[in-house]
């Protein structure tokens, strides 16, 4: 095996972190953070923790499976807990982690700027749509 310099074991670590090379760890977060059900639960779970039920009915338009698929994959990446409590029915919450909850001013910056820039984007996209320049 040839001995590689500390320059390029440097660039090498560089590398391995890249989100724009498609096989980086980076990325495939990036790919799940910015799914929308990840962002609307995040922001749906900021107040505190929340039953299942609960969450279906804050998130318009969230198929139960999706729901559910989403919460194991945020479970799974560290960002929610999912706390089971013995009760007729069963109790199922769910709350942010430390590392789920530092995500929580990003996405509230996002939330805002499209709240504040969705008349802007939508004017851009019926101008584009109908070929009349701005």
């Amino acid at each position: 095996m040839a001995t590689r310099t500390e320059a390029q074991r440097r660039t090498d670590e560089k590398a391995a972190y890249d989100a724009y090379l498609a096989e980086c760890p980076a990325r495939r977060l990036l790919d799940r953070l910015s799914d929308k059900w990840v962002s609307l639960i995040l922001t749906g779970l900021a107040d505190g923790p929340r039953r299942y039920s609960d969450l279906n009915r804050l998130i318009a338009g969230v198929s139960q499976k999706m729901l559910t698929q989403t919460l194991r994959t945020m479970e799974r990446d560290g960002l929610l807990t999912r706390t089971v409590t013995a009760s007729v029915p069963v109790r199922v919450d769910y709350e942010l982690t430390p590392l789920g909850r530092s995500l929580l001013p990003l996405m509230a910056a996002i939330k805002e700027w499209a709240e504040t820039h969705i008349e802007s984007v939508t004017e851009a996209q019926h101008a584009y749509d109908t070929g009349v320049p701005r």
